[in-house]
């Protein structure tokens, strides 16, 4: 990893390369994605199951394009029943933070006598996207489908790659204990296309959620309006602040932790000692050596992978807050003291037994987060999500009289008759 002594005022200079690089502007595949999406909203199964043979070797019919009973029953069979116990952990601490984050309807009644309030009405269905390629993932499954359960969605949909023929049994067995409707056997852009608009086999949803690589990441974006989608997600990114009061080594796995996702993830550790970043980048190479996915994580420690040393954490905390991290572990003497100056994180991990891990598989708060700097502005995945809140009106004759004028006011002022006439109405008669 290269390590980078940081002075004030040249911040800006020194993160370039660790944002941006994963453009989802490229014409060309933007190009190759709308065609996709087009064909498969104009032309339906017909397409969609065109583009799975394509891609994925498999040939689909509407018979066959939804995972059967049958085939639950064999996933379930071949899934120990300790990694069958420990996703019933995982899924029931994340029932239960959900639980506690759904909020509450509420009416109140002003001075004048109007009540006002809103509601909570979830989302009908859902569709949830789970990647097929260089790895699968059952916990993010349990990550967008039981969120979506305990907000109280209707209809949870899954969409997931079938390569050759295959799906990663241990999706189907998350799919079934977290409550999916259906699991249908394709992916891509194709998949996310069926899923906005509707085919004879798939039933349109009102939300996409969940990762995927880029032709996916560009299909959510070009059917958004269509439907509602979580966020547009980038390569996994983690970044540890640390006073050298932890051991090196523990630092340089969580780093490897999210280097081993993706060529293009971003692990950067940023500390106020130099003798610790020389330790840590020892530490990660060694330790590199020993994992099944070192091709990948080799990758991204070289390309994007930063060892930042600063004068104080302070300084540490302003680095993180310009990059706005997926994921920041406050691995210090005393992370709570730094607590209430991060500004922009995806997810916040405190002390040096948190590592980011627990959050990717049990800690409760789902794993789909911000990336790409949006943590800016947009908050991890939740029950939120699946909920809308309608506003609930009703104006008293007292407040009525009381706030016609004003309402008649600034209609005329906008220039809508009818708007105060709606109003004028009511008081002549």
């Amino acid at each position: 990893m290269r390590i980078i002594r940081i002075k004030k005022g040249n911040l800006e200079k020194r993160l370039r390369g660790l944002r941006g690089e994963a453009s989802l502007s490229d014409r060309r595949i933007e190009m190759s994605v709308r065609k996709i999406v087009e064909s498969v909203r104009k032309k339906g199964d017909h397409a969609l199951f065109e583009y799975t043979k394509k891609f994925d070797n498999v040939g689909l019919s509407p018979r066959t394009v939804r995972v059967s009973d049958r085939e639950f029953q064999d996933a379930e069979a071949k899934v120990s029943d300790e990694i069958k116990s420990d996703l019933a952990i995982a899924a029931e601490r994340i029932k239960d933070y959900h639980e506690k984050k759904l909020p509450q309807e509420k009416t109140f009644t002003d001075p004048l006598g109007n009540e006002l309030g809103w509601i909570l009405r979830p989302l009908q269905r859902v569709g949830v996207y789970i990647p097929g390629g260089k790895a699968a993932y059952p916990s993010t499954v349990l990550m967008t489908v039981i969120p979506a359960r305990v907000a109280g969605v209707e209809d949870v949909v899954l969409a997931t790659p079938c390569p050759n023929g295959e799906i990663n049994p241990t999706v189907l067995v998350a799919a079934y204990m977290a409550g999916a409707s259906a699991v249908y056997k394709v992916g891509g852009a194709q998949a996310i296309a069926a899923l906005a608009f509707g085919t004879w086999s798939i039933p349109r949803v009102d939300k996409i959620v969940g990762p995927g690589n880029i032709y996916v990441t560009i299909a959510k974006k070009l059917v958004f309006g269509a439907v509602d989608i979580d966020m547009i997600a980038g390569p996994s990114e983690v970044l540890v602040i640390s006073d050298g009061s932890v051991p090196a080594g523990w630092v340089a796995s969580d780093l490897l932790a999210q280097a081993e996702h993706d060529e293009m993830a971003v692990p950067i550790l940023v500390t106020n000692s130099s003798e610790f970043a020389e330790e840590v980048n020892l530490e990660v190479s060694g330790r590199l050596k020993n994992l099944r996915r070192r091709n990948i994580a080799k990758e991204a420690v070289k390309n994007r992978g930063r060892i930042f040393v600063v004068d104080t954490l302070d300084d540490a905390v302003s680095l993180s807050n310009a990059i706005a991290p997926e994921h920041l572990e406050l691995c210090v003497e005393n992370p709570k003291a730094l607590l209430p100056k991060v500004k922009h994180a995806g997810a916040i991990f405190l002390g040096s037994m948190s590592t980011e891990a627990f959050g990717d598989y049990v800690a409760g708060p789902s794993h789909v987060l911000p990336t790409g700097g949006a943590a800016r502005f947009s908050s991890p995945l939740s029950v939120y999500d699946f909920l809308r809140m309608p506003s609930v009106i009703s104006i008293s004759e007292a407040g009525f009289r009381e706030l016609a004028d004003p309402v008649i006011n600034l209609a005329y002022t906008e220039g809508l008759d009818a708007h105060a006439l709606s109003v004028k109405a009511r008081l002549d008669e």
